[in-house]
């Protein structure tokens, strides 16, 4: 095992970790996965808790399917090699079970514009996949196909999916949709909300691309005085 290939299998459980830890997951729920290189992922081994996880029990899976390891792979390895395989930008899935992200795709909905931090999964709005068996074919058809143009979809009767260029990254957008899925649950008990439309969606995603980055041009209005 490489040193590279070690560092991702401990990363991958601190994710799952966190994940918990967090109140995405409960139990052996939901899964994660990264990248190894260019025709390979790693991915969580199936029914096990992440609390007992080591790094050898990680499954190593081609995009061509054949799997390495001691364990068997998460039962929903397809999505996670799929979106990989389309996605050549995207290195980490996550997918949980989060209690509103679920409780919203038991109703076979998405989360719409109602606030301007939806357009952190990349558009207007977090499409809902039609449902299908866990660990399907026609899952992964489904999940890749609502997740065209997005970082975030939730799952019919399931739960969400996050991807995102790292780990990290994924982990927290998972948070975010969690995050996004109980205010819009709770917005929508006082009525319907307001939604926010595609010409200011677009705006801010297009915001959100220089987001964090030190590097970039201070906004309108500000000046930089030397030091």
């Amino acid at each position: 095992m490489s040193a590279h290939d070690l560092d991702l299998r401990t990363a991958l459980i601190q994710t799952c970790r966190a994940m918990t830890a967090g109140g995405l997951s409960f139990g052996t729920s939901g899964n994660a996965s990264v990248r190894l290189d260019s025709s390979r992922m790693l991915i969580t081994p199936t029914g096990m808790a992440y609390e007992s996880l080591q790094p050898d029990d990680i499954v190593e899976v081609s995009l061509s399917g054949h799997v390495r390891g001691r364990r068997r792979p998460s039962s929903e390895w397809r999505f996670h090699r799929d979106i990989l395989a389309a996605r050549t930008e995207i290195n980490a899935v996550v997918h949980s079970h989060s209690p509103f992200a679920t409780a919203l795709a038991c109703r076979g909905e998405g989360i719409p514009a109602f606030h301007y931090m939806v357009a952190v999964a990349g558009g207007p709005d977090i499409r809902c996949a039609p449902y299908a068996t866990f660990g399907t074919e026609e899952l992964s058809e489904h999940a890749v196909r609502a997740l065209a143009d997005r970082r975030a979809c939730l799952l019919a009767n399931h739960g969400q999916i996050a991807l995102g260029t790292d780990l990290p990254a994924a982990l927290k957008l998972a948070g975010e949709v969690e995050t996004l899925a109980a205010q819009y649950w709770r917005a929508c008990q006082g009525g319907t909300p307001i939604l926010l439309d595609d010409a200011e969606m677009i705006r801010v995603a297009e915001k959100f691309r220089g987001y964090g980055d030190q590097s970039a041009p201070l906004d309108e209005g500000l000046v930089s005085d030397p030091d």
